[in-house]
């Protein structure tokens, strides 16, 4: 049976969705230099590569493409890059 909590106020304490839980740390860096290949489309029409299971939305890349990208942005779930060079 779980106890029931109390703030100090003496009401039932809430606990917000999400609280206490931590996102692990990203398998990308920014700024840092990554090949990868091109599996996916976004909706938006970006390419979409995966490094170490962290979504990559790259701008004007089509599926296929085998690209070396820069990360321009690191956010929670996904990550955003440009194209360096095409291999």
């Amino acid at each position: 049976m779980q106890s029931e909590r109390r703030n100090e106020r003496g009401g039932e304490k809430r606990f917000k969705r999400g609280y206490g839980r931590r996102f692990p740390p990203k398998p990308v860096e920014l700024g840092k230099e990554y090949d990868v290949e091109v599996r996916e489309v976004s909706k938006r029409g970006d390419g979409v590569a995966r490094i170490q299971g962290l979504v990559t939305f790259i701008p004007n890349a089509k599926p296929g493409d085998r690209v070396r990208i820069r990360i321009t942005k690191i956010s929670r779930r996904f990550a955003e890059a440009e194209v360096v060079s095409s291999r």
